[in-house]
């Protein structure tokens, strides 16, 4: 196949989404396909909606020999209006892939509703979907009214490898300070704010938080968790060295015990199914696609947004319970041994796309 794929920026930015996509891209091109990947200028959501107006970005696609072409949703701005005018125009599908509607983030209800009306005539424009989840399958056809073809191919946990039952059980019981991990961007949506909150009153049990992720995504948010650091007197205990990469970050995942991210709302993040894999047990978005993951109280736990009170009290039962900690620990390991891996998951959007494109 003859494919093109539409992002905002690099593929390889070191993020969940455009690690999936750099997945599913490399499995493609393992087997054969051509993807030209088509990079349009990351900016304001205002600027953007520029895009579609650009008469050599519509010439492009307009002449491209595509079998089909992919569009990261994230990309909905700039094609939302231009793939209405292209669409009688083209010999190929538009499939949109699908992490997480902007529409559905935690901001004010008026903001949400215009983004929604822009998501929404976007998604009216393709002729099919690469769906992270089956949430975000739900939530997609809930917001257009109706149904098209779609596939849905989880993320996978299994790039960094993981460990073995006997390697959990080793590091559980080991003595030390129980060790958490944040693992994602400093940003409000994440909810790592929340997340020191809940910690803070735990000063009689033994843990140590790492916050591996940028902190120049929302330099604002970031001084305001420094500030809470020196506020409830953490620095001691919590550490904030980057993003962590390679060695530096298999290090982390081998030594932590929880994995905390209590986003308001998530598609699937990247960041539960590897930290599974490691035995850790994952303190994840109530809101979202982490259900379909995580059973909670078995492998894991789902935090309701902003609840500091029940992260809190959750946190505490991790940190003092030793039995329930490796019970938990060895439950995840065993869940995600049963989850798609990212062979599995290119395998899946590859047939779907055969599908389209009556390649089959």
């Amino acid at each position: 196949m003859r494919l093109g794929l539409v992002i905002y920026g690099d593929l390889n930015l070191v993020t969940g989404g455009f690690m999936y996509d750099r997945y599913m891209v490399e499995h493609l091109r393992r087997q054969g396909d051509t993807v030209e990947v088509i990079s349009l200028p990351w900016r304001p959501y205002s600027l953007g909606l520029l895009d579609n107006f650009k008469g050599a970005l519509i010439r492009r696609l307009r002449q491209a020999p595509f079998d089909a072409l992919i569009q990261d949703e994230l990309t909905h701005p700039s094609l939302f209006w231009l793939n209405h005018r292209l669409k009688s125009r083209l010999p190929y599908p538009i499939i949109s892939l699908v992490h997480l509607l902007r529409c559905t983030e935690a901001r004010p209800a008026w903001q949400n509703a215009g983004y929604g009306l822009i998501e929404k005539r976007y998604l009216q424009s393709v002729d099919g979907f690469i769906y992270i989840s089956r949430h975000t399958r739900q939530v997609v056809e809930a917001l257009t009214g109706s149904t098209r073809p779609g596939t849905i191919a989880y993320p996978a946990g299994d790039r960094l490898g993981g460990l073995s039952p006997e390697e959990i059980t080793a590091k559980v019981r080991s003595p030390g300070p129980r060790q958490i991990l944040y693992l994602g961007a400093v940003i409000p949506r994440k909810g790592l704010d929340i997340l020191i909150r809940a910690l803070a009153p735990l000063r009689e049990a033994d843990w140590h938080l790492t916050v591996a992720g940028s902190l120049s995504t929302d330099p604002g948010y970031c001084r305001t968790i420094y500030r809470l650091i020196s506020r409830f007197g953490l620095s001691h205990r919590i550490c904030l060295p980057g993003v962590l990469q390679g060695q530096k970050l298999l290090d982390c995942l081998r030594r932590s015990h929880i994995l905390a991210v209590p986003s308001f709302v998530e598609g699937l993040a990247l960041v539960y199914l590897e930290g599974m894999y490691f035995g850790l047990v994952p303190l994840a978005a109530a809101q979202g696609a982490a259900g379909e993951v995580i059973t909670p109280g078995q492998d894991g736990f789902l935090i309701p947004p902003r609840d500091v009170q029940t992260l809190s009290a959750t946190l505490a039962t991790l940190l003092t319970d030793h039995h329930r900690l490796l019970a938990m620990s060895l439950a995840a390991r065993e869940r995600i041994g049963r989850h798609p891996t990212w062979e599995e998951t290119g395998a899946a959007i590859r047939a779907f796309l055969l599908q389209m494109t009556g390649a089959q």
